[in-house]
C-alpha cells in the first residue's frame, strides 16, 4: 500500500520512494517548463541587450558581455534538458541556471536604481513559483538569489534604516514565497494522490467486475440472478444451463417461481434473506427443464443489476447425497440379507414402544423365533440355500404380521416379532401357531423342497415402562424352554423360568469357584467279576465337595453341564484328580484294574479333545491303558457325532478302552457298535432294578448280554443291589457288575483302604453269597 503522507514543512511526500516516483512522473512537464524558462531567459536578455544599446547605457561593452553570458547559459540549459531527460538531471540543470542567472543579474544591477529593486523582487519570485525543483532547493536558491541581488542593489553591509528595511522585506518575501511553494506542493501531491487512488479504485473495480464475470461464467455450480420483485430470471451461467438440461427459456421458464416444486417455498426463502441479509443451506426441491424434481441446497445474497434489486443464487444438488444417506441409514438399521430391521433398530423401537403411556390394552408382546435346523441346511445344501431359507422366512413373517406387528432379524437364525397394544398374550400365541403352521408348508430351495421348523418364545410386558432388555430376556427364556421341550413349538414365558435361570447362573458361579478350589473330586465305585468275585476295575463318579461331610452328586449340578466352558473345566479337573489317585495307588503297589470315567457331551465339541486328555495323563505320569472311557448314547447320536469317532479312535489307539454307557435307554442303532471302537456295553440300572419281577426288563437284559457275547463285547451291569439280581445276571452269562450290593462310591483315601483289604482275598466271600 502506498504511503501518501506529506511533510508538514515542505508539502512533499514523507516517503522518499513516493517523492522520487512523483518527481519522475512530473519529469516530462518539468523538462518542458525548463525549456520554456530557458528560452524566455534568452529572449528577455536579447531584448534587454537591444534596449541597452538603443539607450546608450554606460559600460555597454560590460553589459553586452553579461547579457551574452546569460543567453549562453540559457541555451546550454536548453541543450542539457534535451540530452538528460530524467528528473534528477533536469533539476540539476535548472538549479545551475538559477545560480548563474542570479549571478549575471547581480553583475548588471546598478545600486540605488528602481529597476534594481524590481529585479531583487522579481527574479526570486520566478525562482520560487516557476522553477520545478525540490522545496529545499527552491528555498536555498530563492534566498541565495535574493541576498545576492540585494547586495548588488544596495551594497553590503546594508547601511541605515532603509537598507535593513529592504533586507527584512526581502527575507519576509522569501518566507511568504516558501509558504506558497509549500502549499502548491501540498495541493499538487494531494491531487496526484487522489487521482492515483481514483485510478487504482477504477482499476480494482474493473478487475473485480472481470473476476466476478469470469467466476460467474466458470464456476461449476449453477448460478442464477433473479429480480426480487418479479422473480424474473436475469442471468444464469453455463453450469446452470447444463443443470436445467438447456436454456430455461426453451422450456418456457422465465421466472424463478416456475422452478420451485412448491412455489410457496419462495416466500419462506425471501423472508429468510430479508431477515438475515443472505441465505445458506436452504433445502428445497426444484423442477428441471424436463420436469424432473431434484433436492437442492440454495445459497443467495443481494445484488443490483441495472438499478433493479436482485438475488444471486447458487444451487447445490443434494439428491444423490440424500439417497446415499438414506441407504447408509437403511444399512445401519436393517439386515443386509433379509432387509428386516436389525437388532439395534429393533431395540430402539421396542424401547420407544415400552416408554409410551399405555392402559390395560397397551402392553407389548414379543415372539422370539429361532429356526431349527439351519445348520443342517448350510452343511448339506450350502450357505446359499441357507440364505434363501432366511430370506423366505423373513418374507413369511412379514406377510403374517402385516398391519399387526413388526419383524426384525437379530442375527444368525433368530428373528423377533413385535406386537404393540396387546390386551393379553393370546393374540401372540395365535400368531405363533400361525407361524408354525406356515413353516410346515413346503419351501423350494433350488431343485429341492423342504419344510422349515422353528422354536418360538413368547413374552408379554407386564406393565408400562418395563425395560426392553428384560422383555427380550423373558422371550429368550421362553425360547430356551421351547428348545428344551423338543423344539418346533411355542412356549410362553412364566416367572418360574426367570427363577430357574437365576438358579443356573448361581450354580455356575458356585461350580466355577469349586473348580478353582479343587472341590470337584472323584468318588470311586468298584466293579467285580460275577464269575470269580474278583475286583476288575472301578468307575470314577464326579462329586462336589460342598463342605465337611457334605458331598453333592451329579443330580445336584447336572444343569451346569449345559455350559460348555464350565463342563470342560469340570471334566479336566476330574480327570487330573483321577490320574493323581491312580498314580498314588500304583506307587503303593495297589492293583485296581481299569478306571472308567465319563465326559460331558459338550467336551466332544473340541476337535483336540483326545490330545488334551492324553496330555493330562502324560503330565501325571499314568499310562492310558489303565482307563476306560464311558460314552452315552446321546453322545454317539448327537449333532456333533462327526467329531466323536476320530476322538474315540485316537484314545483307543493310545490304549484306552471304550464302553457304551446306559445301553438300551436311548436310540443308538446297532450300526453304532460297528462305527465306533466300542468293546463294552453297560446295562442301565433302570433295567437291572426289576429283572427278578419284570419279564420285560429281564428280556432286555438277557438280549443285551447275548448281543455282547455274540459281538465279543464285555457286558457290565450297573445298579446291582440284591443277591437275587447278581445271581440272575451270573446265571445269564453277564461278566461284570457294580452296585450297592458290593460297595457304595467312596473317596480316594477310603478306596485305598478298600484296595488293601482286597489283598486279603475277599473274592470267595462274594462268590459264596451268590451260592453254587
Amino acid at each position: 500500500m502506498k504511503d501518501t503522507r506529506l511533510n508538514p514543512w515542505t508539502g512533499e511526500f514523507l516517503s522518499e520512494d513516493e517523492e522520487r516516483a512523483y518527481r519522475a512522473a512530473c519529469a516530462p512537464e518539468a523538462q518542458r517548463q525548463a525549456r520554456l524558462l530557458f528560452l524566455l531567459s534568452v529572449a528577455l536578455n536579447i531584448i534587454f541587450l537591444v534596449t541597452d544599446w538603443q539607450l546608450g547605457v554606460p559600460d555597454l561593452r560590460y553589459s553586452l558581455g553579461c547579457r551574452l553570458g546569460m543567453v549562453a547559459v540559457a541555451l546550454a540549459g536548453v541543450a542539457a534538458v534535451r540530452h538528460w531527460r530524467d528528473h534528477a538531471h533536469v533539476e540539476g540543470v535548472m538549479i545551475a541556471w538559477q545560480w548563474l542567472t542570479a549571478l549575471g543579474g547581480a553583475l548588471l544591477l546598478r545600486p540605488g536604481t528602481d529597476i534594481s529593486l524590481f529585479v531583487v523582487i522579481a527574479l526570486p519570485t520566478i525562482y520560487y513559483l516557476a522553477v520545478p525543483v525540490p522545496f529545499r532547493w527552491s528555498v536555498i536558491n530563492g534566498v541565495g538569489a535574493s541576498l545576492l541581488l540585494l547586495a548588488a542593489a544596495i551594497g553590503l553591509p546594508p547601511v541605515g534604516g532603509r537598507g535593513l528595511g529592504l533586507l527584512v522585506s526581502v527575507l519576509a518575501l522569501n518566507v511568504g514565497l516558501a509558504l506558497v511553494v509549500q502549499r502548491m506542493n501540498r495541493q499538487a501531491r494531494l491531487a496526484t494522490a487522489a487521482v492515483a487512488a481514483e485510478r487504482e479504485a477504477r482499476e480494482t473495480l474493473l478487475q473485480s467486475q472481470h473476476l466476478l464475470e469470469h467466476t460467474f461464467a466458470a464456476v461449476p455450480i449453477p448460478l442464477l440472478i433473479t429480480e426480487i420483485e418479479s422473480g424474473r430470471i436475469v442471468r444464469y451461467n453455463e453450469a446452470g444451463v447444463r443443470y436445467f438440461g438447456g436454456d430455461p427459456e426453451t422450456f418456457g421458464i422465465s421466472t424463478v417461481n416456475q422452478i420451485y416444486a412448491d412455489p410457496r417455498v419462495r416466500r419462506a426463502f425471501l423472508d429468510r434473506i430479508s431477515k438475515n441479509g443472505r441465505v445458506t443451506n436452504f433445502e428445497t426441491k426444484i423442477r428441471l427443464g424436463h420436469g424432473e424434481i431434484r433436492s437442492v441446497l440454495l445459497a443467495a445474497a443481494f445484488t443490483e443489476v441495472e438499478g433493479h434489486a436482485c438475488l444471486i443464487s447458487g444451487v447445490v444438488d443434494i439428491t444423490d447425497r440424500l439417497a446415499a444417506e438414506q441407504r447408509i441409514r437403511f444399512a445401519a438399521t436393517h439386515d443386509s440379507l433379509t432387509g428386516l430391521m436389525n437388532r439395534s433398530a429393533f431395540l430402539s423401537q421396542l424401547e420407544t414402544m415400552l416408554d409410551k403411556p399405555s392402559g390395560a390394552s397397551g402392553r407389548v408382546a414379543l415372539l422370539m423365533v429361532d429356526l431349527d435346523g439351519l445348520k443342517d441346511v448350510n452343511d448339506t445344501l450350502g450357505h446359499d440355500a441357507g440364505d434363501m431359507l432366511l430370506v423366505e422366512t423373513a418374507r413369511r413373517l412379514e406377510r403374517l404380521t402385516k398391519d399387526v406387528g413388526r419383524v426384525a432379524r437379530l442375527g444368525g437364525d433368530e428373528f423377533v416379532v413385535l406386537l404393540p397394544s396387546q390386551p393379553s398374550v393370546q393374540p401372540a400365541m395365535d400368531l405363533a401357531s400361525a407361524i408354525l403352521s406356515e413353516f410346515r408348508n413346503p419351501l423350494a430351495l433350488g431343485e429341492r423342497h423342504m419344510t422349515s421348523r422353528a422354536s418360538i418364545g413368547i413374552a408379554l410386558s407386564p406393565a408400562p415402562g418395563y425395560a426392553a432388555g428384560e422383555l427380550m430376556k423373558d422371550a429368550d427364556l421362553a425360547l430356551y424352554a421351547a428348545k428344551a421341550q423338543g423344539r418346533n413349538r411355542a412356549v410362553t414365558y412364566s416367572p418360574a423360568m426367570r427363577r430357574s435361570m437365576n438358579e443356573r447362573i448361581l450354580l455356575s458361579r458356585e461350580l466355577a469357584r469349586a473348580v478353582a478350589n479343587d472341590l470337584i473330586v472323584p468318588y470311586y465305585q468298584p466293579k467285580f467279576s460275577l464269575a470269580t468275585g474278583r475286583l476288575v476295575g472301578l468307575e470314577a463318579l464326579m462329586r462336589w465337595q460342598q463342605g465337611p461331610g457334605l458331598v453333592a452328586g451329579p443330580d445336584r449340578f447336572a444343569l451346569a453341564f449345559e455350559d460348555a466352558e464350565l463342563a470342560l473345566a469340570m471334566g479336566d479337573a476330574m480327570l487330573r484328580a483321577i490320574a493323581v489317585d491312580a498314580r498314588d495307588w500304583l506307587s503303593q503297589g495297589l492293583s485296581f484294574g481299569r478306571i472308567a470315567f465319563n465326559l460331558a457331551p459338550a467336551q466332544f465339541t473340541q476337535p483336540r479333545l483326545a490330545s488334551q486328555l492324553l496330555g493330562i495323563l502324560a503330565r501325571e505320569g499314568v499310562e492310558p491303558n489303565y482307563f476306560d472311557l464311558e460314552v452315552t448314547e446321546t453322545v454317539v447320536m448327537g449333532k456333533d457325532a462327526d467329531f466323536v469317532a476320530p476322538i474315540l479312535d485316537e484314545l483307543y489307539a493310545a490304549g484306552m478302552r471304550i464302553a457304551l454307557d446306559d445301553f438300551g435307554t436311548g436310540y443308538a442303532a446297532l450300526t453304532h457298535l460297528k462305527q465306533f471302537p466300542i468293546d463294552a456295553l453297560k446295562i442301565d440300572r433302570s433295567f437291572v432294578a426289576d429283572i427278578e419281577t419284570d419279564t420285560f426288563d429281564a428280556a432286555i437284559v438277557c438280549a443285551v448280554i447275548e448281543l455282547g457275547r455274540n459281538l465279543g463285547l464285555r457286558v457290565i451291569a450297573e445298579g446291582v443291589e440284591t443277591v437275587g439280581q447278581a445271581r440272575f445276571l451270573k446265571e445269564r452269562g453277564c461278566e461284570y457288575a457294580q452296585g450297592y450290593l458290593y460297595a457304595r462310591p467312596m473317596p480316594a483315601a477310603m478306596f485305598a483302604d478298600f484296595l488293601m483289604a482286597e489283598r486279603q482275598g475277599r473274592a470267595s466271600e462274594r462268590l459264596a453269597r451268590l451260592g453254587p
